[in-house]
């Protein structure tokens, strides 16, 4: 079995039909049985649905498991998962996905094992199908720790039937987000130890062996220090665990013809945040293991490129797996740092680590992109409270000048609500700038301040500030000679809550916007 195919969650395959008699129950997602009836390879179900919703009106808007004549499925059996209303200013296409997983759930708990999934499509969304898709497949993933133990899969294999979305472009769509979202969601939701920076790094030369991804770490702590010094200060503490050494994890695909865009990602990849010296306390280290889905969203992000090989694109991801731990070798603060760029930071907060792991990668990256065509930088990270109580389960994009001028955060939340995915778009402001500058003589910028995000104006802004000014990415501005496009993710707690399993976000929207147009 490919590497590819043991990340799926069940095999995917194309569906004949709804009597196709190589599966074992039907999930239909619908939002109106009219207009199921219009579909012709839906046709067949409408009289047994109509003549069950008669006696169970509230069955049009939710989820039922209804017996139907083997001669229309030949299991006899069929779940009708309806979305709600989807006609409202504010409906959305996720309620297929919540449709889609309710549905799934309900397949699992009947004992099914091989169903298939048709969606009513809808004309004001055109990817419901495809993300009914992927919200049917959530409740199928199994914790990389578990299936280390030898966990058989939930399902043994799921079929997709198109109804209006093609079915060969379905199926491979799918499984390219499948295999991501696995990705993403391995590193993402593994615990400390399971996905401490060594394994991480292990794990991603595993996933992506003999694939067109490259990969290349960098694991010793002297080149570290040396060449990512901010970052080696925020491992410091943890170096003297062998397992918790950091690593710089750097992936590279390159499509190998005319390249029209140059992705450059850099994610943070806190095993877990303990806060350092400046200790989190009150429970609120609890899910603090998942402040490293910037690099899984990073890793998953490549892993759709291995799978879908884009034309005409090259990307360059950075993932910067640290531990933020407490003990005698921390990192403090008051401690005056020089990065990577020469600028010297004053440290204020050991639990603002995030962008400190990030920032050097993130130089280093801007070094290189004045040489890429159509460079586009980028930072994710799971960075503020602030972001969580602006956006909730959202996140947000902030671009600097040349990325403004193009629009990009506001077509990638086209993107996102087009799959079902929002990001929400703000922007910066010059007192985002002043925040950083330094109080002391003795430093150039401020890392942050003294509080939490969320008691900070402009909580979740002022970093996108500050990574600019250390970067020295705001000497690539509209009014330089050589304009660089950058963006900052704040993707919060957009994956959802711990310890539920996460919805990789914003991973659908990123490779929806970048990938799958040129795939």
């Amino acid at each position: 079995m490919g590497i590819v195919k043991q990340l799926l969650s069940a095999e995917l395959h194309p569906a004949k039909s709804v009597a196709d008699s190589a599966f074992d129950g039907v999930i239909v997602v619908g939002h109106c049985l009219k207009e199921l009836k219009a579909q012709a390879s839906l046709a067949g179900l409408y009289n047994t649905l109509e003549s069950y919703f008669q006696i169970n009106a509230g069955a049009r808007d939710s989820t039922s498991l209804i017996p139907i004549d083997k001669s229309i499925v030949p299991s006899g059996r069929i779940i009708y998962s309806g979305t709600g209303p989807v006609h409202r200013d504010f409906d959305d296409v996720r309620r297929y996905s919540t449709a889609a997983q309710a549905g799934m759930r309900m397949a699992l708990s009947a004992g099914i094992r091989a169903p298939i999934l048709a969606t009513v499509p809808h004309k004001r969304f055109a990817q419901a199908e495809l993300v009914s898709a992927l919200g049917s497949l959530h409740p199928l993933y199994i914790p990389i720790n578990v299936r280390d133990d030898g966990c058989p899969r939930r399902m043994e294999k799921l079929g997709f039937l198109g109804v209006q979305y093609d079915q060969k472009t379905l199926v491979r769509l799918a499984e390219a987000f499948e295999a991501s979202f696995t990705v993403c969601r391995d590193v993402g939701d593994g615990d400390p130890q399971r996905m401490a920076p060594p394994r991480v790094a292990e794990y991603i030369e595993k996933v992506f062996k003999d694939g067109n991804v490259k990969i290349s770490v960098v694991s010793d702590p002297e080149e570290i220090k040396k060449d990512y010094p901010m970052m080696a200060a925020v491992n410091r503490c943890a170096n003297h665990v062998i397992a918790h050494q950091a690593r710089l994890i750097k992936l590279e695909y390159d499509s190998g013809d005319a390249v029209s865009e140059t992705v450059m990602m850099v994610g943070k990849g806190v095993t877990i945040d303990t806060g350092g010296a400046d200790v989190k306390t009150g429970g609120h280290m609890f899910g603090m293991s998942r402040d490293k889905y910037g690099s899984a969203i990073v890793g998953g992000f490549f892993k759709a490129l291995d799978v879908l090989k884009p034309k005409n694109f090259k990307a360059v991801g950075y993932m910067c797996m640290v531990r933020n731990s407490i003990g005698s070798d921390a990192y403090t603060c008051d401690e005056i740092i020089k990065c990577r760029s020469g600028k010297r930071i004053h440290i204020y907060n050991t639990d603002a680590e995030g962008r400190l792991t990030m920032l050097d990668p993130l130089t280093q990256m801007r070094e290189m992109a004045v040489d890429e065509v159509n460079a586009h930088l980028m930072t994710i990270a799971t960075l503020t409270g602030h972001e969580v109580l602006t956006h909730g389960f959202h996140g947000a994009c902030m671009d600097n000048g040349p990325a403004q001028r193009e629009k990009y955060g506001y077509k990638l939340q086209n993107t996102g609500d087009e799959y079902g995915q929002p990001v929400e778009v703000d922007r910066l402001k010059s007192e985002d700038f002043k925040f950083h500058l330094a109080e002391s003589p003795a430093a150039d910028l401020r890392q942050g301040n003294t509080i939490p995000s969320t008691q900070t104006l402009r909580g979740h802004h002022t970093p996108a500030a500050f990574l600019q000014m250390a970067s020295r990415i705001d000497e690539h501005g509209n009014d330089s000679e050589k304009p660089l496009k950058y963006s900052h993710l704040d993707i919060g707690s957009a994956m959802g809550d711990m310890p539920d399993v996460t919805y990789p976000n914003p991973l659908v929207a990123l490779v929806a916007h970048h990938v799958i147009p040129r795939s």
